[in-house]
């Protein structure tokens, strides 16, 4: 590609600044749509949730019924964010704007990680690429301009963990960032054992500093919470089980192919929490073979996780969006594509969670496409030595290709 070839001139500062550009001029986008569309139904809901924060506080919300509300299944630091943003709504700013601002700043800081994780493993001009593909990626567009739940923020501080602790060697930091991840969305947690193993991978001082990171920021974020309310904790966040929806992946299938209603239930139901184990364990089993890789294990886990989720919901679809361009940049555009179309013709349609038949057939469409790159992902991963990446020496090596040495040029730490 000429662009790519191109980029392979530039001294590093000069590629990050235009991925910087990029991931502005798409922050940009993001905020214009947030601050000119009333968004979905998750817009009033966390309106609601950010008036009952305020009158309950963040750690007793937990235990008060919401009259009109769903239930309140986040983790604790989104209370204190959504205290925040009300506070700065009842200065005049509008909520509804607010609300989506996190998610769209979250993707700014991911196509920049993104960039800084790619040139790492693979030519600069890959990098480029997919620092600029996360940033201009219709999916995130849709899911954080538009819808703005705290999802992107989740996997951007999972991304940056496993960036902090292969890359920049600051596993205090990583632990602090595996703990926000968690702390803001619960999803994460399927990476959790990965980052753990590639710590304890790294030697006694790296693992020990990872866990105190991971372990002071959990206490300072969730010990209020499970010691004045783990009941309802448990109950709200832990054991949420996503909806009864069918309109996505396996139990989309599931339901197409005429299954019995006892299957569907049970996958659903407690079978649910099986593939959070297969996507916990298989991270952790990547990580322990390829500690080097450690963001490309992320990426993959959390893209597993939403191949083999039982929930629907257009804004789960930004789990694997950054990721995939982590993993590769065809996969990445291929997703961001696929999972885009889907998502604006969702968002377009009578309601974000009762999908049209042409926006279900798109989403069975993304799942494959979704599928394919987790395969081709995986398999490069694996194809890679142990040991510390390297950046690729040719432009079509591949992203996860091991490294003897920093690239000339590198960022600073």
């Amino acid at each position: 590609m000429g662009i790519r070839m191109r980029c392979e001139s530039w001294d590093v500062r000069r590629a990050r600044a235009v991925v910087l550009v990029a991931a502005a001029v798409g922050l940009v986008t993001r905020m214009v749509i947030a601050a000119n569309t009333p968004g979905p139904t998750d817009v009033r809901i966390f309106a609601g949730f950010a008036k009952a924060v305020t009158v309950y506080g963040p750690v007793r919300i937990y235990e008060h019924p919401l009259p009109g509300l769903p239930v309140y299944n986040h983790p604790p630091l989104a209370g204190w964010m959504l205290l925040g943003l009300n506070g700065l709504s009842e200065l005049g700013m509008s909520f509804a704007t607010l609300i989506r601002s996190p998610a769209s700043i979250a993707d700014f800081c991911c196509a920049v990680l993104v960039f800084e994780i790619v040139r790492r493993r693979a030519a600069q001009g890959t990098a480029v690429l997919c620092g600029i593909g996360v940033a201009v990626s219709p999916v995130l567009i849709a899911t954080s301009g538009y819808h703005g739940n705290t999802d992107a923020v989740a996997i951007a501080f999972a991304l940056a963990a496993a960036h902090l602790l292969a890359d920049r060697k600051s596993p205090l930091a990583a632990g602090v960032a595996a703990a926000l991840s968690i702390s803001v969305k619960f999803i994460p947690v399927v990476v959790i054992p990965a980052l753990f193993v590639a710590a304890l991978r790294g030697g006694r001082p790296v693992s020990v500093r990872f866990a105190a990171g991971f372990g002071a920021l959990f206490a300072l974020v969730w010990g209020p919470a499970l010691v004045t309310v783990p009941q309802h904790l448990r109950e709200n966040v832990l054991e949420y089980g996503g909806g009864t929806y069918r309109l996505w992946g396996l139990v989309r299938f599931a339901d197409v192919l005429g299954l019995p209603e006892s299957v569907i239930t049970f996958m659903q139901g407690g079978g649910h929490f099986l593939f959070v184990l297969v996507c916990a364990a298989a991270g952790a089993w990547l990580a322990w073979l390829r500690p080097a890789q450690l963001p490309g294990v992320v990426a993959a886990t959390l893209g597993l996780l939403l191949l083999l989720s039982t929930a629907s919901g257009l804004q789960y679809l930004t789990w694997a969006a950054a990721g995939t361009f982590v993993l590769g940049f065809r996969e990445g555009l291929a997703y961001s594509c696929a999972a885009g179309l889907t998502a604006v013709l969702g968002y377009s349609g009578r309601s974000a969670v009762r999908w049209s038949e042409p926006v279900l057939e798109l989403g069975a469409a993304g799942w494959i496409v979704l599928a394919a790159g987790l395969v081709t992902g995986i398999r490069r991963i694996l194809a890679t030595e142990p040991g510390t990446p390297r950046k690729a020496p040719a432009e079509r090596a591949p992203l996860t290709s091991p490294r003897t040495s920093q690239p000339s040029g590198s960022a600073v730490n």
